[in-house]
């Protein structure tokens, strides 16, 4: 009986999002400088949530979530892609790729179930606004949040371990600029099917599930806001919800564009593509979105210098 040569990979190379030399220090810079605008923004939104007592509201504490995972899954794979734009070894051991893999899960499924939460906050300030004190305890909010962090939790593990009982043999070019699941499934010599049923229901919850609760959820705030009589509460009560609207079709989009498609070389081209969307533009734009028209934000940032300066 012949025996089967598996040879255990050590390492991976990551092709990146080009491999064409010239194109490696621009793209350098164009991520640093939107990673260094992603830091910045979230970072900053943490900093005046805590700093200031008139955020600590449901919206807010709902808010600082999501600017903390935008700010972890960003780290999580940027800085690693950014030395691959310098150094262009582009390799990564196989420990690394697997940890980059898990942290990945963890925070893109946690930003899932943060914009539905948000999306259930904005459904009971427009609809049941003389509820919404009782309706949005800190108790909820908490537990919104905790459930959210252990959905993401168990999934994340649930995939990573799918992902360690393959065997690549003798393949260890990784198709893309960081570990993502379908691009390591294209590696593998031995059979996915697991993986890619663990992958397709996992996805169907995390997309289906939120964009379902979101869709209800504006469904209803539509509804209220074209019973509101004044033009300003109307625009006011759009204004609230437009960031979030605007913010939840990017990031599920994207996302869906990527883990919804056909496995092949070309989808997998196009899925890089679609994934610096959600991996890269999306993080970056959130607190943009959130603090440019918002005035308690705006109101913050001035109180906050106006300390420091004093």
């Amino acid at each position: 009986m012949d025996s089967v040569n598996i040879s255990l990979v050590t390492e991976f190379i990551l092709v990146g999002l080009t491999d064409k030399p010239y194109l490696q220090i621009p793209l350098f810079f164009i991520f640093l400088a939107m990673y260094l605008v992603t830091a910045l923004g979230n970072l900053s939104l943490i900093i005046l949530t805590v700093l200031n007592s008139h955020l600590h509201t449901p919206m807010y504490f709902f808010l600082f979530n999501l600017s903390f995972v935008d700010f972890c899954y960003s780290s999580v794979f940027t800085p690693q892609m950014l030395m691959n734009f310098i150094t262009r070894k582009n390799t990564i051991s196989y420990m690394e790729c697997m940890s980059q893999l898990y942290f990945f899960c963890f925070f893109v499924i946690s930003e899932c179930y943060v914009l539905t939460s948000m999306a259930y906050d904005r459904y009971v300030a427009i609809c049941k606004p003389l509820l919404y004190n009782l309706v949005m305890s800190s108790k909820l909010c908490l537990n919104l949040m905790l459930v959210s962090y252990f959905i993401a939790f168990s999934e994340s593990v649930a995939h990573t371990v799918c992902i360690m009982r393959l065997n690549f043999c003798d393949a260890n070019k990784i198709n893309h600029y960081f570990c993502d699941i379908p691009p390591l499934l294209q590696l593998s010599c031995t059979t996915t099917y697991i993986n890619k049923l663990v992958v397709f229901v996992a996805s169907s919850i995390n997309i289906i599930v939120p964009i379902s609760t979101i869709f209800i959820s504006y469904g209803f705030i539509l509804s209220s806001i074209f019973h509101i009589h004044s033009s300003e509460g109307r625009s006011k009560a759009f204004s609230t919800c437009s960031s979030h609207i605007i913010a939840a079709f990017l990031f599920f989009g994207s996302g869906a564009f990527m883990y919804f498609q056909p496995s092949s070389a070309e989808s997998m081209d196009e899925g890089k593509i679609s994934s610096v969307f959600y991996t890269n533009v999306i993080p970056m734009m959130n607190p943009l979105l959130y603090s440019l028209r918002n005035k308690d934000i705006k109101v913050a940032l001035r109180k906050t210098l106006s300390k420091r300066n004093i």
